[in-house]
């Protein structure tokens, strides 16, 4: 099966909104976690520290959400185009860009709080991530591979198309792939 067009799946302006809202409410509760006034008849100034760490990590982690939402919300170009070569991720602030067939090895489902992420996991691992031009973005890849055996995650909450849609297309599309390849062998 060969597709004549690329598939471009648009950036969804209204979901991106809609996270980056989330995203400075977190770090307005972080903020509060952390200028709020503890009771006195706390008994365990552990348990006020811990308190207060908990906002910071808030503010630090939902702070590069919103910092990458916002660099997100102009950007014109598709979210993901899909084609015979591959797939260009640019759903997010720290999206690959182009993944080759011929690099997957098989699509898989991470769930993290109910969140849903399609991992990719390739041959190079490494090169992907040092492909990467920013410093931030190679770290936090490096730490997905860490967590989860693979730099490359794709989540639909971005992306005009639901989950479950995009995940049969990349399936199709990959198993085309493979089925082409094994055809010229």
């Amino acid at each position: 099966m060969t597709h004549a067009q690329p598939i471009e799946i648009p950036l969804s302006k209204t979901k991106l909104l809609l996270l980056l809202i989330a995203s400075l409410a977190f770090v307005a509760l972080g903020v509060w976690l952390i200028i709020s006034r503890t009771s006195h008849n706390e008994p365990f100034w552990a348990e006020q520290l811990f308190v207060k760490l908990v906002g910071c990590a808030a503010i630090v982690f939902f702070g590069i959400c919103a910092f990458f939402i916002i660099r997100k919300l102009p950007d014109q170009r598709p979210g993901l185009i899909i084609d015979d070569e591959g797939l260009t991720d640019n759903s997010s602030g720290v999206s690959a860009g182009q993944i080759l067939w011929a690099d997957i090895e098989d699509i898989s489902v991470l769930e993290i709080q109910r969140q849903k992420l399609i991992m990719l996991q390739v041959k190079n691992p490494q090169d992907y991530i040092d492909k990467q031009p920013s410093g931030l973005k190679r770290k936090l890849m490096t730490m997905n591979f860490r967590m989860y055996g693979t730099p490359l995650s794709i989540s639909s909450n971005g992306l005009k198309i639901s989950f479950d849609e995009l995940l049969k297309m990349l399936n199709d599309y990959l198993a085309a792939n493979n089925e082409r390849r094994n055809n010229r062998t």
